[in-house]
């Protein structure tokens, strides 16, 4: 395999393909989920569907097609979606009299059904989830990452206050920030998009943002206050207790499969895949080593060990095929599996197995008495390492120390010459797109997001003009 260092991309593609995660599609830009990857999708979706459900939103589903007046209702919405658009324009051979778009998103078809659903204070809120296939036809993609056709959930809601729309997007942002640290074990940065990075047609946009091994910063989750503009595009009014017809208060908000992309890009090494083991599809796997088809005392042990990890929900696999142990070994290891169990002759002999985790060197033996506390405890203390070891990734390559252009630029062609990360930089920004387009023209950075007060420390001059800042941003390259 290519390594990280010497070809990050390449290395990622490697990677998925070698654990069986995805396949690609013959139509461009599209990619096949392999039973593994999609099993990974299908945990994620469990733990973002109990916390939803939590919060009383429900799921549902809309139609993929939007009729092209839709998106003429709001104009920012429209022109911010057009580039990326699929067109319907004919059916069973004849052409439609109004163009149907594969849906980019459906704050337009779900606005024109809350304009019928929502009469009366009494309906708000109105709260709905919906798990999807959302089309953006993109000019570069990368599996996982950014493809045309991908997976996601989409929730949608409706307030009769700016006050609560606004409490909803910023606890869903905190939804999703919790379980991508605790599930993927990837850490991120929460903060406010700046405008020219904004959802198109919202009033503020917020972001989780995660820093990759190779520097580079993947947008993981966003949520969107819309303020009233989308219920003035689409009409949806309710009388309020003053017997009043009113506009509500919308949001959205969205993660999706670009989250498999970054924990692989995350976690992963230059011996293959490694999987956090909330969402791995096999957690452990027993390897019977040695003579064992000699001895079937071997293989009904590790049978009798499955049933017992089967029996504390973990997710297993037996690997009694006819392969040598080293390509076992090898393939597990490609494929991410946290736990390895090996058993052999001298083993049944000592009451013991032979343990492995996925990101640790070292073997350990397990007696036979302490089996099953001992591995739900290393999956535990795998799922929290692999986060920790994260974290502090991301602190060595945090540089809040860089206070001009001429300083950032020097920066990222120093690391680079040195064949180090350039990173992400924390910086002063002035607020005005002129400043904003000057970085990304000069180095390629775009602005992350703008953190929370009291995240960071607060920078008191623009980076670009040297004048008084109005916001601290955080710039890197993207994906």
């Amino acid at each position: 395999m290519v390594t990280r260092k010497e070809d990050f991309s390449k290395w990622y593609l490697q990677t998925i393909q070698q654990a069986d995660l995805m396949d690609y599609s013959p139509v461009r830009g599209c990619m096949i989920f392999k039973p593994d990857g999609f099993e990974i999708w299908e945990h994620i979706q469990a733990a973002f569907n109990a916390r939803f459900k939590e919060e009383g939103v429900r799921n549902a589903y809309f139609p993929m097609l939007i009729p092209e007046t839709f998106f003429s209702k709001e104009k920012d919405h429209i022109e911010g979606f057009s580039p990326e658009l699929p067109w319907v324009t004919e059916a069973a051979g004849e052409p439609l009299e109004e163009r149907l778009a594969l849906r980019p998103t459906s704050e337009t078809i779900i606005g024109d059904a809350y304009s019928n659903w929502i009469q009366s204070y009494r309906d708000l809120p109105m709260q709905i989830n919906q798990w999807a296939n959302v089309f953006r036809w993109e000019k570069k993609t990368l599996p996982f990452l950014r493809t045309s056709e991908f997976l996601w959930q989409e929730g949608h809601t409706a307030h009769a206050t700016a006050e609560e729309a606004k409490e909803r997007t910023m606890r869903m942002l905190t939804i999703y920030r919790e379980v991508v640290e605790e599930l993927l074990a990837v850490p991120v940065v929460a903060g406010e998009k700046t405008p020219s990075e904004r959802f198109a047609g919202a009033e503020n946009t917020y972001s989780i943002e995660a820093m990759m091994q190779d520097g580079k910063a993947v947008q993981a989750g966003t949520s969107h206050y819309m303020g009233t503009k989308f219920a003035e595009a689409f009409d949806i009014r309710y009388l309020n207790t003053d017997n009043e017809h009113v506009y509500a208060y919308t949001t959205s908000w969205g993660v999706s499969t670009r989250l498999i992309g970054a924990m692989i890009m995350m976690h992963s090494d230059d011996q293959g895949l490694v999987l956090p083991p909330k969402v791995a599809p096999i957690q452990v796997v027993l390897v019977p080593v040695g003579p064992w088809q000699k001895n079937p005392a071997i293989l009904e042990k590790i049978e009798e060990l499955n049933t017992q990890l089967k029996a504390k929900g973990i997710r297993t696999k037996i690997d009694d095929t006819d392969n040598s142990p080293g390509y076992k070994f090898n393939e597990w290891e490609l494929r991410g599996v946290p736990l390895r169990i090996e058993c052999g002759p001298r083993d049944l002999q000592n009451e013991q197995v032979i343990i492995k985790l996925r990101d640790e060197s070292d073997k350990k033996a397990v007696p036979f008495a302490d089996f099953i506390e001992t591995i739900e405890s290393e999956l535990t203390t795998m799922q929290t390492r692999l986060l920790t070891t994260a974290r502090a990734m991301n602190q060595a390559n945090y540089h809040t120390n860089i206070n001009t252009l001429d300083e950032l630029v020097e920066h990222i062609e120093t690391k680079r010459a040195a064949g180090e990360l350039p990173g992400w930089v924390l910086a002063g920004w002035d607020g005005t797109e002129e400043s904003e387009a000057k970085i990304k023209e000069l180095t390629g950075f775009t602005t992350r997001n703008i953190p929370f007060a009291g995240q960071v420390e607060e920078k008191t001059t623009c980076i670009v003009t040297g004048q008084p800042a109005k916001h601290t941003v955080w710039l890197a390259r993207a994906y």
